[in-house]
């Protein structure tokens, strides 16, 4: 973000979206490094908005649950479970796809 806002303060707006996760609202145990960075995102994304609002530079984050990646796959192997698992966890009863995180990054520049 640091060079992105110096590059939208010299041409006057931008839109940054960082990613974030669920993590980055709530906390869960056994993964406290990646819940701590999360966090930080989010302090650190709403932090930079209230900063730079006024000079036309909007700052978002996304915050998605479990998404359909290797990295997802690999965790849920650790953990015992299987996709079907996690998207039990979630509103939806699905885990995401990665599309749809782009499509919402898309939406919000």
């Amino acid at each position: 973000m640091k060079y992105e806002i110096q590059q939208m303060l010299t041409q006057g707006s931008g839109a940054i979206v960082n990613n974030s996760s669920t993590n980055g609202l709530v906390a869960l145990p056994g993964i406290s490094p990646y819940v701590a960075s999360k966090h930080a995102v989010m302090g650190l994304t709403r932090s930079a908005a209230l900063d730079y609002a006024k000079q036309g530079i909007r700052i978002n984050a996304v915050n998605p649950g479990p998404i359909a990646t290797d990295l997802m796959a690999r965790s849920a192997d650790q953990m015992g479970i299987t996709f079907d698992d996690l998207g039990s966890m979630v509103p939806m009863n699905r885990v995401g796809q990665p599309k749809e995180i782009a499509q919402a990054v898309v939406f919000l520049c």
